[in-house]
């Protein structure tokens, strides 16, 4: 099968060893760097034809203080991690999404009394709302890892239905991972890829709603069209003999879940009030600056309107239904504190961290058992952490040894001969090669954007359009890189052999590959927003 793949912190201390002894085999040189300002923020950038020679600088015993220093380089990112990985470890144990889930399958089971749902199929409504669902997770707020727990879920879900495992297994992990690839406010990907590139945060949001809609639209169509040959003709399925086990588990009984409502709901429901009430006489306009068009809105009243009404409702549910109103006003506010207050890392960091803290008081926990799970949480994401802190060693190490702009230089000499779209070519395919030995997007972000994001504005590329093959590229490749522990273990639960999964899989995956470096091309041969 496959040999053993040299865990990710082997790998990146040996790339910290190959730079060091690149310091001794490139001869230095470097550019001349200026501040220039960009939609309002000042942004480091490449002089004009300003390369030059420097002198050597070797690096040794440096490789060992490669950690230390990635971590002071990327604290902001790193802390960053951390909080969101204990935050929303905080609201996964309440189960609320869990619930949500349910509650939207039980809605659309209930939509085939009418007739026009009857002409399109409950079925065929039920996968593509299931597949938009996830994939907007994805996109949103890099949903990955949480999709394992619906595997079990919607698997026999697809079973029941008349479909096979491998349809169920596209409509939760394959729908998250496109819209993964896809983002549109994924604080793993585009937060830190843009952060790295000292591009305003979630910039370019409107192109990219675009390609995570029609990416969407696509993973449908496809999922539609194998799911419902598959219930013409089951026996066309690759699964059809292994499928077995969960036709004779049957779709099996979900796990039970108490809906309560504690007294702590309430509480926090009051305090949140307060404090939004507060906010909206404070900031009772906000202009939204989208392109050259700017536009002003009574945005936080009227979502504090919205919050007192929803989170009324979902109180008279559960405490399930109040805490999917907090994530969901998460959400809504930052969107408005990033595109209209100018929101950075630490005011994301901090509604997060709000949104996990009011989400465990409102399930009944205790200020000790948030801690802990915050601490659980933070303790997953630490792994990832680290990965960034060895990276940003990487580059501090090429930077030291003089060693990343003698590579820019030569490369941008070949670039400027092959044209943009070429380049950004390129780029895709580098980082479509990086995530197969490195599927984390955090960590593949904090490598390899330092890099890309100044050569970019050597070769006339947008930095927007640098970020955008980066993500791309860090997406697609990720639902078949036996890398990946996420994909392992979705498909171990579906009961799925890898071998089969990539047979099947690699014809979408080369699609989606393709349609990426399509909707590549606009961002460098068209002015687009944010761009």
């Amino acid at each position: 099968m496959f040999k053993k793949i040299p865990h990710t912190y082997t790998i990146i201390s040996f790339i910290i060893v190959i730079c060091a002894v690149l310091s001794w085999v490139v001869p230095a040189g470097e550019y001349a760097r200026r501040q220039v300002e960009v939609n309002g923020s000042q942004r480091t950038v490449i002089a004009d034809d300003s390369y030059h020679k420097v002198e050597a600088s070797l690096q040794t015993w440096q490789v060992f203080s490669a950690l230390l220093q990635g971590f002071e380089k990327q604290a902001g990112i790193i802390a960053f991690l951390l909080i969101i990985g204990g935050a929303f470890q905080v609201m996964n144990h309440s189960r609320a999404i869990d619930v949500g889930i349910f509650s939207f399958l039980r809605f659309t089971q209930r939509l085939e009394r009418y007739s026009a749902v009857k002409k399109v199929g409950v079925n065929n409504l039920v996968i593509s709302m299931v597949i938009f669902l996830f994939s907007m997770f994805g996109a949103v707020f890099g949903m990955s890892e949480e999709t394992l727990a619906f595997v079990i879920i919607v698997v026999p879900l697809a079973i029941s239905m008349g479909y096979d495992s491998i349809t169920g297994l596209c409509m939760v992990y394959v729908a998250a991972h496109v819209g993964f690839a896809g983002a549109i406010l994924n604080p793993f990907t585009i937060g830190i890829a843009q952060g790295l590139s000292d591009l305003p945060l979630f910039s370019g949001f409107e192109y990219r709603l675009f390609c995570w809609l029609l990416l969407t639209v696509v993973l449908i169509i496809c999922v539609l069209s194998y799911a419902n040959r598959v219930k013409t003709n089951p026996a066309l399925s690759p699964m059809y003999q292994a499928d077995e086990y969960w036709r004779k588990k049957g779709a099996g009984e979900m796990e039970q879940i108490a809906y309560t409502i504690p007294l702590a709901s309430y509480i926090v429901y009051g305090l949140v009030l307060i404090v939004l009430v507060a906010f909206s006489l404070v900031y009772p306009v906000t202009v939204f600056s989208i392109g050259r068009v700017s536009v002003s809105l009574y945005a936080v009243p009227v979502c504090t309107l919205l919050f007192a009404l929803s989170g009324w409702l979902g109180l008279r549910k559960s405490f399930h239904f109040f805490i999917l109103t907090i994530l969901a006003f998460t959400v809504l506010f930052l969107v408005i504190g990033v595109m209209g207050h100018g929101w950075y890392l630490p005011e994301i960091s901090a509604i997060f961290l709000a949104m996990g803290i009011l989400s465990g008081y409102a399930a009944g926990n205790q200020a000790d058992g948030i801690i802990k799970l915050f601490l659980e949480g933070a303790k997953d994401i630490l792994s990832a952490a680290i990965v960034v802190g060895l990276a940003g060693g990487i580059i501090q190490i090429l930077q030291d040894g003089h060693v990343i702009d003698p590579i820019l230089h030569v490369l941008a000499a070949l670039m400027n001969e092959a044209g943009r779209v070429v380049s950004v070519g390129v780029m895709y395919l580098v980082q479509t090669l990086i995530n197969i030995i490195i599927p984390s997007g955090s960590a593949k972000a904090a490598l390899t954007m330092p890099i890309m994001a100044p050569f970019s504005d050597v070769i006339g590329i947008s930095r927007q359009a640098t970020v955008m093959a980066f993500q791309f590229g860090d997406g697609f490749t990720n639902m078949i890189t036996p890398t990946s522990a996420v994909l392992m273990g979705a498909l171990g639960i579906a009961r799925i052999p890898y071998e089969v999964w990539v047979k099947w899989f690699v014809k979408m995956l080369l699609l989606f590959v393709i349609l990426g470096f399509v909707l590549l091309i606009p961002a460098v041969v068209m002015e687009l927003p944010g761009f």
